[in-house]
């Protein structure tokens, strides 16, 4: 896979910023002390597969994936900003159980929350379609809700500063132009791949799939909102691939929602947060040009 062909991307983390590239995921962290380290990341050993070519397939394989990086990322990171001494390599175990836990929450707040708060109106309408439209309701204020009350807390106002420099920095690598400050600040802090438009497609699409589903039986109803998801997440990557991909009059036109939506999820970002997110774009890219050999399990200087 060429460089020109592959579409970065990465996410925030704790004062710092990560990059998933061809050969690996890269990690860059501010130190207290001022200082930036990276690290790279290994991915797992089906991350590169042909199934990540294969249509609709691809979305679960991603999403899994991101989940892996992202919990690794976001732990060593933690360490390194607290400069603990011990960012070792995560246990197998560890992660799955710290998936698990993100997974159950996410199903149980944002899937089956909805579903008993919409049946308490059941007996008022008699109405399955619009049951189904009341419980898409009430799962997108609780998603919109979630993001807005997280990012008023001080310590997730910087993340979504660091999440703005990794969108501006990607945006600037496939704008072909250096990779320096003073052109990183020209673009905006909004992406069209954005995992959080990621996430408001999945909302939207679960509400159109949702209520061709009655509301009876009770099994089915249950069970819908559970196996279907990985059907909702296939297309809704399918979605925001397409649209990250073109960029033309149709293309905007259907990510405004998503990119409106990142205006609670990202902050423009101070000059250091953007040399953090430099320094992680620059490592990936020079470990998928074998410029240089990453080292595993530890952080090096910038």
């Amino acid at each position: 896979m060429s460089n020109n062909n592959f579409l970065y991307g990465g996410q925030a983390v704790i004062e710092g910023v990560m990059i998933r590239g061809i050969k690996r995921a890269t990690l860059a962290v501010r130190k207290p002390n001022g200082d930036i380290v990276k690290r790279s990341i290994p991915l797992e050993s089906w991350a590169n597969s042909k199934l990540r070519n294969l249509f609709l397939i691809r979305g679960v394989l991603v999403l899994f994936e991101t989940l892996i990086i992202g919990t690794k990322a976001l732990t060593y990171s933690a360490s390194e900003a607290a400069e603990e001494e011990d960012s070792s390599e995560m246990s197998k175990v560890a992660i799955i159980i710290m998936i698990s836990i993100s997974l159950i929450f996410g199903l149980s707040f944002f899937f089956l929350l909805p579903l008993f708060l919409s049946s308490l109106a059941d007996s008022v309408f008699s109405n399955d379609f619009l049951a189904n439209i009341i419980e898409g309701i009430v799962r997108l204020f609780l998603f919109i809700g979630y993001i807005f009350f997280i990012g008023r807390m001080n310590d997730i106002k910087r993340v979504f500063g660091y999440h703005g420099a990794e969108h501006m920095t990607v945006h600037c690598m496939e704008s072909k132009k250096t990779l320096r400050y003073d052109n990183i600040i020209n673009f905006s802090p909004a992406h069209p791949r954005c995992g959080t438009s990621f996430l408001l497609t999945v909302v939207f699409l679960s509400i159109l799939i949702f209520i061709l589903i009655p509301r009876e039986p009770a099994w089915l109803l249950i069970s819908s909102r559970i196996f279907l998801i990985p059907v909702i997440t296939s297309v809704s990557y399918e979605f925001i691939r397409f649209t990250g991909k073109y960029d033309n009059f149709g293309t905007k036109i259907l990510s405004l929602p998503n990119l409106f939506l990142q205006k609670l999820t990202t902050n423009f970002p101070d000059k250091e947060m953007i040399e953090v997110s430099i320094v992680a774009m620059e490592y990936a890219i020079a470990i998928d040009n074998d410029e240089v050999n990453p080292e595993d399990n530890k952080f090096v200087p910038a």
